[in-house]
């Protein structure tokens, strides 16, 4: 191949990426210039037959032609629920974090953090290790944390709203999954015989996540731990707490 063949095919390659940029960048563009009101009927409608992303090109059109209009809220609102159902949780993210910092009292705010807490959560979500049924304990929970403060602020600070309900059920399970990602440190801890580390966490499990199944396991991790560091009274201790609570354990004489 000459030099010039060379530039050609460079070039061309070079217009191909622009223009796959271009298109990217100028979806807005393409959306049809009607009235806020009647491109907010067109998003619905696509909200409506599932079809988010087009929901997103024209909610964006709205919200970037007609940014201070009666609807500019509501806008917002949709687009974080179609950034969510689209699994685009970097720009639901950031948008939610932005409604929030702008518009701190408004009605819906509720509705923000329930969604935020619900995309958060969605991060964590792999179809294909739950169906294989890989045990996802161990991994960073920064994410499900989040979820679990933005939850907890719904019951705090909006008890009556109507996202409350869900908001406990999910807290829940919040709970469980973070409690499972500190049985597994403690055990990486064992592992490797940092003992005083593994009765922290198991400690922690017990202080900050009960009731919980995984209480029981922290327990059992923290009379290990003092057995091996030969802290007698505290082993004493954690073993009529498991008397008390879990009677039937095989650690309990």
């Amino acid at each position: 191949m000459d030099n010039m063949t060379i530039k050609t095919f460079l070039f061309l390659t070079l217009l191909t990426l622009v223009g796959c940029s271009s298109s990217n960048e100028t979806d807005v563009d393409k959306v049809p210039d009607k009235s806020a009101q009647a491109l907010f009927v067109d998003a619905r409608e696509a909200l409506d037959n599932g079809l988010y992303k087009r929901a997103i090109q024209i909610l964006s059109a709205i919200d970037s032609r007609f940014p201070f209009g009666p609807i500019s809220h509501q806008v917002q609102l949709d687009l974080i629920y179609a950034y969510y159902k689209s699994n685009d949780a970097e720009q639901g993210l950031a948008l939610a974090d932005r409604f929030l910092k702008l518009n701190p009292n408004h009605a819906d705010v509720d509705y923000v953090y329930y969604m935020r807490a619900l995309i958060n959560l969605a991060t964590e979500a792999n179809l294909f290790q739950d169906l294989a049924g890989i045990d996802r304990s161990d991994r960073d929970p920064s994410a499900s944390r989040s979820a679990f403060n933005d939850l907890k602020t719904i019951l705090t600070d909006f008890p009556q709203s109507k996202y409350a309900a869900d908001s406990r059920k999910r807290m829940i399970e919040i709970k469980s999954r973070l409690a499972k990602y500190e049985l597994a440190v403690a055990r990486f801890y064992i592992e490797r015989e940092a003992y005083a580390s593994a009765a922290n966490r198991g400690r922690y499990i017990v202080q900050y996540y009960s009731p919980s199944e995984e209480v029981e396991q922290a327990l059992e991790i923290m009379i290990e731990c003092y057995d091996k560091m030969g802290l007698d009274d505290l082993k004493s201790n954690a073993l009529q707490v498991l008397a008390a609570n879990y009677p039937k354990n095989s650690l309990v004489k």
